[in-house]
């Protein structure tokens, strides 16, 4: 019998359009964005729906919506097949701002207060680097020991050190670095001089999970003190530790480590291999994660939920 985990997605994953079927569907994921919308005092799930695609993708809005999303297929499961999170998975985990949907999948926020930390989150990670100052690249075809030699080689600048580092270790050969803008266009240089098949900048607004997110970690600090977690009905594998975590005062933690500290996704997987896992469940928007994990783990399992037939048909898979 399969072991499962459930894994929820970060930023990148969000698309125009999604969620949309899932509401007009099922009454569970109407309740979840009519939640998250009115918490919010903000019309999210019409962006969610119907975009600007450039609207969706700000950080502010990208990640409460990518939570929303998950969290709708999740209530959706519960509800419409009986498969809860306490019964079909021995962990959970997320990337970046997935970890967020795994503790509230688990219970340790609800989905209005994931919702606030969230858009708490994407805010003053916008705003913690003023606009061009900061860059992210992603390196593929190249393992963690090198990329961080790399970085490390390109933190000396002109006028002195700048912040360049591993932002998140996806496995697979793929490394995304973030730092300052020059830094990173140095990593790049030394990457390509190294041999690395393939060195690119990321269209992202800001430089995720590196030192110069520290504004945006005090800021998640201040939030997660006024919004502690509780502990969670099923172990959460954190990010920054690639171990379960289930006290809360572990979870805030971790959460504001994360901020600033390296996504160590492929480390996880492995975590939750060796911890008996046989399938990965991926519930929301986009397949990023399955695809990560096959690269990872290709013996494991990987199914992914995100709309009205993937629902219907992961009910009767594991149903």
């Amino acid at each position: 019998m399969a072991v499962s985990a459930f894994i929820f997605p970060g930023q990148g994953s969000q698309a125009v359009g999604m969620g949309r079927d899932l509401a007009a569907a099922f009454a569970p994921a109407r309740e979840v964005f009519e939640e998250v919308d009115e918490v919010l005092k903000q019309k999210l799930s019409r962006l969610m729906f119907e975009g600007p695609v450039e609207e969706l993708t700000l950080t502010e809005n990208a990640q409460p919506a990518l939570m929303a999303m998950s969290m709708a297929v999740l209530r959706c499961l519960e509800r419409e097949g009986n498969v809860t999170v306490r019964e079909r998975a021995v962990l959970l985990a997320g990337h970046s701002l997935g970890e967020y949907t795994a503790l509230a999948a688990a219970g340790s926020f609800s989905v209005t207060e994931a919702a606030r930390l969230l858009r708490v989150r994407g805010t003053a990670m916008q705003k913690a680097v003023p606009a061009g100052e900061g860059a992210m690249a992603a390196l593929l075809g190249v393992e963690l020991a090198v990329a961080v030699e790399i970085c490390a080689a390109a933190e000396a600048g002109p006028e002195g050190r700048e912040v360049v580092s591993v932002a998140n270790d996806n496995g697979g050969g793929q490394v995304v670095i973030s730092g300052a803008a020059a830094a990173v266009d140095r990593a790049i240089e030394g990457a390509k001089a190294r041999g690395v098949k393939r060195a690119m900048k990321l269209p992202v607004s800001a430089p995720f999970h590196c030192a110069l997110m520290h504004p945006a970690a005090i800021a998640m600090e201040e939030a997660l003190g006024a919004t502690p977690p509780r502990a969670p009905a099923v172990p959460v594998i954190a990010n920054v530790t690639a171990a379960k975590v289930t006290v809360p005062k572990d979870i805030s933690a971790r959460l504001v480590e994360q901020v600033t500290a390296t996504v160590r996704w492929r480390e996880s997987v492995e975590a939750m291999m060796a911890s008996g896992v046989t399938r990965f469940i991926e519930l929301g928007s986009g397949k990023v994660l399955s695809g990560l994990i096959r690269r990872i783990a290709p013996e494991a399992e990987t199914l992914n939920c995100g709309t009205p037939a993937e629902l219907e048909a992961l009910i009767k898979h594991v149903g």
